[in-house]
């Protein structure tokens, strides 16, 4: 038998930071589930922070970087790599392939929830593993895109038993 055939497929590697803006206390889920939805998502070996916020802070950056005045679910700022030297690294000196800051407003994911009467965690599973997918490239700006990351996030979500988000 091949080497290629008996060696199991090796996950990507995660670097995952976790940060708590002003006012938030408590993560709303644990970091070890947090770590789960984000590595079932990522696509090529990743270094992720996830910060949760408050409304504050959520606006202030939603109006920042996006010029719309109110605090959004979830952003993410996903940062190009180098090419050229960088890029022809070997492997073990390589930067990951995807690098990115996620951040949830916690205020609009609890309000969220309790307006969509679902778990909230649940519809953090959901913003979380969204908010990967774009950090991997993925986007929603056309119909077609967003048929396709949509159905990705279906199947991730369906892994944790958390039902399709976009069901009425």
């Amino acid at each position: 038998m091949s080497a290629s055939r008996t060696r199991k497929t090796e996950r990507p590697a995660l670097s995952l930071s976790i940060q708590l803006g002003d006012g938030i206390a408590a993560l709303p889920a644990s970091r070890a589930q947090l770590r789960r939805w984000v590595a079932a998502a990522i696509e090529a070996d990743a270094a992720l922070t996830l910060r949760f916020v408050g409304q504050a802070e959520g606006r202030m950056l939603n109006r920042e970087y996006r010029g719309r005045d109110y605090a959004t679910n979830v952003l993410t700022f996903a940062y190009d790599l180098p090419a050229g030297p960088a890029a022809a690294a070997p492997p073990s000196e390589r930067a990951p392939a995807v690098q990115a800051d996620i951040v949830i407003c916690v205020p609009v994911l609890e309000r969220e929830a309790r307006e969509r009467r679902i778990p909230l965690a649940h519809h953090l599973g959901h913003l979380v593993v969204h908010g990967v997918l774009h950090a991997c490239g993925h986007d929603h700006e056309h119909d077609e895109e967003a048929r396709d990351m949509e159905a990705r996030e279906i199947a991730l979500l369906a892994r944790f038993g958390i039902p399709d988000p976009y069901q009425a």
